[in-house]
């Protein structure tokens, strides 16, 4: 059986839960052709990064997904690029706010994902949850972590994507949501798409 290293984050922004990584949570021990390892990760500059890079080498994924909150958002949004940019409007969990700083120095603009994001979407959307491709990752951790993945296995047969989901009801009273189970059954289903 193939392995699947799957996180989410930990709470941030003065949040008190992240659905990215009680969504993984729920996600069963393997589905489809993977083995699923699970880790929570800091909302953290470049540690988020080291946090999983770390998790690979110990256990040699044959794809790496993560998983982050991106409030606002009306659906899970697979991410088809990562950039070589932080800017965070928001502190990081450590207190870091880095203005137009590069994830890599020196290191390419863009990385595209190496999992079928579009091939993702078609399974989500069928199954009814809304689910669409986003060109855009943001600037903060997220971003970061994914941009650093795709940096240290781009080249490699390790795949990887990064899938931002929607707060969960429990967050907001404004703001678009979706239920949790909604969520993990959208990234089992995702997963079952590689």
């Amino acid at each position: 059986m193939k392995k699947l290293l799957i996180t989410g984050f930990e709470p941030f922004g003065g949040e008190k839960i992240n659905p990215s990584w009680e969504a993984v949570k729920l996600l069963p021990e393997a589905t489809g052709d993977f083995e699923l390892i699970k880790a929570e990760i800091p909302v953290v500059f470049e540690k988020a990064a080291e946090t999983v890079l770390e998790k690979a080498k110990e256990i040699s994924p044959d794809a790496i997904i993560c998983v982050g909150q991106a409030g606002g958002r009306t659906g899970i949004t697979p991410e088809m690029v990562a950039i070589n940019l932080r800017f965070a409007s928001i502190p990081d969990n450590a207190g870091n706010q880095p203005k137009d700083e590069p994830c890599v120095p020196g290191g390419k603009n863009a990385y595209f994902a190496t999992l079928p994001v579009r091939k993702m979407v078609s399974a989500v959307s069928e199954a009814g949850i809304p689910c669409s491709v986003s060109y855009s990752a943001g600037t903060y951790v997220c971003n970061d972590l994914i941009y650093h993945i795709l940096h240290s296995y781009g080249e490699t047969d390790i795949k990887a994507c990064f899938i931002h989901v929607p707060f969960i009801p429990e967050q907001t009273t404004d703001k678009p949501s979706l239920p949790l189970e909604t969520i993990a059954k959208a990234l089992e289903i995702a997963i079952g798409a590689i």
